[in-house]
């Protein structure tokens, strides 16, 4: 009999292990507060007696991260009418108080909620406050923080011209360095320091001179990230980046736009860097990226990711002060071939891989801003994420995670029952058609062996003409550390599915 009842425990002990594996799901992410161009800070709520936005109880600044749960009152998560829920949260960097050890912790923070699988995604007791989940996305970008120094020089690049030098001058000094000591503020901080660094510097230079390499780092700084910095130095990456200068340049030579954030005719700096022109100077974007750092820093020069920044830097910086500064034959000889109206009136440029996402290839995707997904008595809360929504089930619909990866031949697709028997909120699905989505979002008459990805476009992609631009350029490939031979290549037209120069836009 002991032995029987040794077998059955045992048995029961299996069964149970193999019903737990099987309910289990994956953990809530780390989430971020993300807003493009969006207020400061967004307000949360005190949990008990929640009903509604009110009166805040405080307020989180963008950018900050933390790991939400759903908040359960008499058995139901707590959402709006519409079935959005309010979500409990844990803080898990704040960027009003962030410090470099905070990067480390938000990376093995992401990690460690990547491997765990629960039960449900209810919050434990004594959750005092709630947020729209609509303020959340799931982003894993870690915080962003040049190296402390370190003392030596090494071996950094030599200016190759008045403007280059004081820009290079310009990242080795303690002005730059206030620029990013705290994550938040970082694009008014830049400009402060640039302007301390002329006051305290005019020895390097005309006022003239001064404010011409403040413009030339704004714009350079813009060409490398709203580039594709994984091109590094080679023909397409260095022409592209010259590409975007030309489109600042024209948005402040001739045609000087409040809009578009030029102040003044030669306004380099405002043309680069407005936030609802150029994204990556948005205030989040701007604590995950160089884009502000010092990144010609020379004791950064042995830096693996920063020596990468400083070959592409150079690679470019000299064409890039001709195209701002300099005459018409300088741009006709950095763009050989292209008639020059192209290259005075290209203003914008249309990068397909970035834009809007769809998927013509697969029927019932959408994507969920925050819903909750139920079985039973536990709720999994379905944020930041896209679905494919299946048949009617429990008030809800049954439903796979849609799980996409940007790749350079294009998007690598999974459809994943990480949520077996849960039915997602029928409130929150809507099962409409996709709006038109061409292949890479460029016209219909590009044909194509095999299509990766699909694209939406912007509204003003038909208000100009598309410009294929050819550059004479260095190439040292990828890595940045070829011997940079002479070559000429061409970017844009009709159908280049990775960048569209546009010409003539209003």
């Amino acid at each position: 009999m002991q032995r029987f009842l040794q077998r059955s425990f045992s048995a029961l002990v299996l069964l149970t292990a193999a019903q737990v594996t099987q309910a289990a799901i994956p953990a809530t992410p780390v989430m971020t507060i993300y807003k493009f161009n969006g207020p400061a800070t967004v307000p949360y709520y005190r949990a008990e007696g929640f009903t509604g936005p009110g009166s805040p109880a405080g307020s989180l600044s963008q950018g900050t991260s933390l790991i939400p749960c759903l908040v359960i009152r008499d058995g139901k998560p707590l959402t709006d009418g519409q079935g959005t829920p309010y979500v409990g949260f844990e803080v898990v960097v704040d960027p009003r108080k962030a410090t470099r050890a905070d990067t480390e912790r938000f990376k093995r923070t992401v990690a460690e909620r990547g491997q765990l699988q629960v039960q449900n995604h209810h919050c434990a007791p004594g959750v005092k406050y709630v947020i729209d989940v609509r303020q959340l996305y799931a982003l894993k970008k870690a915080p962003f923080f040049d190296p402390p120094r370190s003392g030596g020089n090494g071996g950094g690049t030599a200016g190759a011209t008045t403007l280059d030098q004081i820009v290079r001058a310009f990242h080795a000094s303690p002005q730059c360095e206030t620029a990013n000591r705290a994550l938040t503020g970082r694009r008014a901080a830049l400009a402060n320091a640039w302007g301390e660094f002329s006051r305290a510097n005019a020895r390097l230079g005309s006022d003239t001179e001064l404010a011409r390499a403040k413009h030339l780092d704004y714009v350079m700084r813009t060409t490398l990230f709203e580039g594709h910095i994984g091109r590094g130095c080679n023909a397409y990456g260095t022409c592209e980046r010259n590409v975007i200068a030309l489109s600042i340049r024209n948005r402040a030579v001739g045609q000087c736009k409040s809009n578009q954030g030029c102040g003044f005719p030669g306004d380099f700096q405002g043309a680069a860097s407005t936030v609802n022109q150029y994204n990556i100077w948005d205030e989040y974007l701007t604590q995950i990226s160089g884009l502000t750092s010092c990144f010609l820093r020379p004791d950064l020069a042995q830096d693996e990711t920063y020596a990468k920044f400083q070959a592409m830097y150079t690679q470019n910086v000299g064409d890039v002060e001709r195209i701002l500064y300099g005459s018409e034959t300088d741009l006709k000889e950095i763009f050989p071939g292209t008639p020059l109206a192209n290259l005075t009136e290209l203003r914008h440029y249309y990068h397909a891989p970035a834009m809007g996402k769809c998927f013509p290839r697969h029927d019932r995707v959408e994507y969920m801003s925050g819903a909750v997904a139920g079985r039973g008595g536990d709720f999994a809360l379905i944020a930041d994420k896209r679905i494919q929504v299946g048949s009617a089930a429990d008030g809800g619909y049954d439903f796979k995670e849609f799980v996409f990866e940007e790749k350079p031949q294009g998007d690598a697709i999974r459809i994943l029952d990480n949520y077996p028997g849960f039915s997602v909120d029928k409130r929150k699905v809507s099962l409409r058609q996709p709006s038109a989505c061409p292949p890479y979002g460029v016209p219909a008459g590009c044909r194509f062996k095999e299509v990766g990805r699909y694209r939406k476009t912007p509204s003003w992609i038909n208000d100009g003409r598309p410009v294929e631009v050819t550059c004479r350029v260095k190439d040292r490939g990828e890595a940045c550390r070829g011997g940079g031979n002479p070559t000429t290549v061409r970017l844009g037209g009709t159908c280049d599915v990775e960048m569209r120069p546009l010409a003539g836009v209003r």
